[in-house]
C-alpha cells in the first residue's frame, strides 16, 4: 500500500505566511525521511484555507530540498490559466525534481476563485476538458497546434519537455459531477478522490469511476486512485480526538465560510466574527471524526485503513496538515503513523 501526505497549505489568523511554507517544507522533507511515498499540494486563490496559490512554484522549492519523494498537485486548476504555461511549468518542475512530479488536475470549487480571475465558472467544464487535451499534446508533440472553444496553440513546441515519458503520470479530480466524472475516465487517467466527500460516498465514487473506466476500455483499477482522508495518530483515542478537535473544526469553519463569499475574500475579515453571527452549522468534529477521517490510537488507525484495503483502497493520502494544527503535534503524528501503523501495510 502507498502512503502519501497532503496539505492545503492552509493559513490561520496570527500566523505569518512565510512559517506557514517553513512548516510545510519541514513536513514534506520528514515525509520523505519517514517513508511516505509522496506529497501533495493544493492550489487555493484569495483565501486562508490555502496559500498554495502558486502551488507548482513551492513544488520547485520542494524538489530543490527533497530527492526521493514523489511531488503531487491535488489539485491544480486549469481553467483559470493559459494551459502553454501549466505545460511549461509542470514540465519544468519534471526536470527539477528529476522526473518526481505527479500532476493532478481539477476543476476547484470556490466561485470566488473564478470571478477573481475574471473566468466565467459556466465555462469551467469546457475549459478544464480543453486544457487537459491541449496540455497532454504539448507534454507529448512537437509543434503540436489545436484550435478549441477556449484555447489556440500554433505549433508549439514545449521547451524544456517532461523528463517522464511519454509525461508526468496525470490524475484526474471529480466528486458530483457525472460529467465530469465520465470525462475522466473516458481519458484513461486514473480518479483522484479529496476530503469533500464522506467515506462510504467516495467509495462508491471510485466503483463507478472502474466501472466506466472499464466501459471506456481503459480498465483503470481502483487501486491507482489516491484516496485522501483527514489524519490524525495519537497515542490513544482521547488524545488523538483532543490534539486534531480544534484543526478539524477550523477547516470545516473555513470551508462553509468561504462559500459565502460570491466574490472577494474571507481574508481581511475574522473568523471568529462570522461563527458568532453564522445560522448554518459545519458538519460537527464528531461527524468528520466518523465519515471523513482516520483519527485515533495506531491501532484504531491500522483497523480503519484495512477497512478501506478491503474496498480496493491501494494509496491513500493523509491529511494531517489541517489550520490550527500545532505543528509539533502534526510532526508527532506523522512519526507515530510511520513507524506504527504503516509497517501493517508493507
Amino acid at each position: 500500500m502507498k502512503f502519501g501526505i497532503f496539505t492545503h497549505v492552509p493559513w490561520p489568523e496570527g500566523m505569518d505566511t512565510r512559517q506557514v511554507f517553513r512548516n510545510t517544507i519541514q513536513e514534506v522533507q520528514y515525509a520523505e525521511e519517514l517513508g511516505f511515498h509522496s506529497a501533495w499540494l493544493a492550489e487555493h486563490h484569495f483565501s486562508r484555507y490555502g496559500i498554495g496559490s502558486s502551488c507548482l512554484v513551492l513544488a520547485g522549492n520542494l524538489a530543490a530540498r527533497t530527492t526521493r519523494i514523489r511531488i503531487g498537485t491535488a489539485v491544480l486548476v486549469p481553467p483559470l490559466h493559459n494551459p502553454i504555461r501549466l505545460a511549461e511549468d509542470t514540465a519544468t518542475v519534471d526536470a527539477l525534481s528529476d522526473g518526481r512530479l505527479d500532476v493532478g488536475f481539477g476543476r476547484g470549487t470556490a466561485n470566488y476563485e473564478y470571478r477573481g480571475y475574471n473566468v466565467d465558472r459556466e465555462e469551467s467544464q469546457g475549459r478544464f476538458q480543453e486544457s487537459i487535451t491541449v496540455i497532454k499534446g504539448l507534454w507529448t508533440t512537437p509543434e503540436f497546434s489545436h484550435q478549441g472553444e477556449h484555447y489556440q496553440v500554433n505549433r508549439a513546441t514545449l521547451v524544456p519537455p517532461p523528463v517522464q515519458q511519454p509525461h508526468p503520470p496525470v490524475y484526474l479530480a471529480a466528486t458530483r459531477t457525472q460529467a465530469t466524472l465520465e470525462f475522466v475516465a473516458g481519458t484513461g487517467f486514473p480518479l483522484i478522490v479529496g476530503v469533500v466527500q464522506d467515506t462510504p460516498e467516495a467509495l462508491d465514487l471510485c466503483r463507478r469511476f472502474v466501472e466506466l473506466s472499464s466501459d471506456a476500455g481503459h480498465n483503470v483499477p481502483m487501486s491507482e486512485i489516491p484516496f485522501f482522508r483527514y489524519f490524525h495518530v495519537g497515542k490513544t483515542e482521547e488524545e488523538a480526538r483532543r490534539d486534531s478537535r480544534e484543526a478539524v473544526n477550523w477547516v470545516q469553519d473555513m470551508t462553509q465560510w468561504r462559500r459565502q463569499f460570491p466574490e472577494g475574500s474571507e481574508v481581511h475579515h475574522h473568523l471568529e466574527d462570522w461563527r458568532r453571527t453564522r445560522t448554518e452549522l459545519p458538519p460537527t468534529y464528531d461527524y468528520i471524526y466518523e465519515n471523513r477521517a482516520i483519527i485515533g490510537s495506531p491501532e484504531q488507525c491500522i483497523a480503519k485503513i484495512k477497512a478501506l484495503q478491503k474496498e480496493g483502497i491501494e494509496y491513500l493520502g493523509c491529511t494531517f496538515s489541517m489550520g490550527g494544527m500545532e505543528h509539533s503535534k502534526l510532526m508527532r503524528s506523522m512519526e507515530l503513523f510511520a513507524k506504527e501503523v504503516m509497517p501493517h501495510f508493507a
